[in-house]
């Protein structure tokens, strides 16, 4: 096949055996439920195979929140279709060394059917206590902005998009109930352009499930 000008930018973090994505969540067991050892019994000799285990939340490495996971009448994993989170035309909004995103830095942008991806350079604390702490979030007028702009998607490489020094969750509450599913804890926004790129991130069909790590890629050129 000839040559693509296509690139795919892998915006995931990696999802690993006992790393911690969100502080009072459990980290995710990862093992062989039949080792490539064990499997050698079933089968010709030279011939084997490994089934994996993997136990965790939904809220593990880059997940998307679908509505479900705030409301109990809103729509689950499988309800949401693959239109509203895959290949998405993209719009990344950079906003370094600020933790308070208002509106602001939303106003006069067109995100009307656009997945929306706020790059704060948090992911670089990936995995480190800085990561939980004083990091960036969107305020409730900056989410209230962009349900009424028309949004598809709201995506941040932080720990939260919200500000989770409080109880309150303006973010979650205004987008979910909108049905604008949100991407949180991205990496490599910094790879992408400021527009013109396709953005998926699809989880797998779950009932009954509000909540799941996807691989979240751009297609650039």
């Amino acid at each position: 096949m000839p040559d693509s000008p296509r690139r795919l930018i892998d915006l995931s973090h990696t999802i690993e055996a006992g790393m911690i994505t969100y502080k009072g969540l459990p980290a995710p067991l990862v093992c062989d439920h039949l080792s490539r050892e064990a499997s050698r019994a079933n089968y010709d000799a030279g011939t084997e195979f490994q089934i994996g285990r993997i136990e965790m939340v939904g809220n593990t490495g880059t997940y998307l929140d679908t509505p479900f996971h705030r409301y109990a009448d809103g729509e689950d994993l499988s309800d949401v279709g693959l239109a509203r989170v895959a290949a998405l035309p993209g719009l990344v909004v950079g906003v370094p060394d600020l933790q308070a995103i208002d509106a602001d830095r939303f106003a006069g942008l067109d995100v009307r059917g656009m997945a929306v991806l706020v790059h704060t350079g948090w992911a670089r604390h990936w995995r480190t206590d800085a990561y939980f702490e004083d990091h960036p979030f969107l305020t409730e007028a900056a989410a209230a902005l962009l349900v009424d702009a028309g949004a598809a998607l709201v995506g941040i490489d932080s720990h939260n998009i919200d500000d989770t020094r409080t109880r309150a969750r303006p973010a979650h509450t205004l987008l979910l109930r909108a049905g604008i599913p949100i991407c949180e804890h991205m990496r490599g926004l910094e790879l992408l352009p400021d527009a013109g790129f396709r953005f998926t991130a699809a989880p797998p069909k779950i009932k009954a499930f509000g909540t799941f790590p996807v691989r979240a890629f751009a297609e650039v050129g």
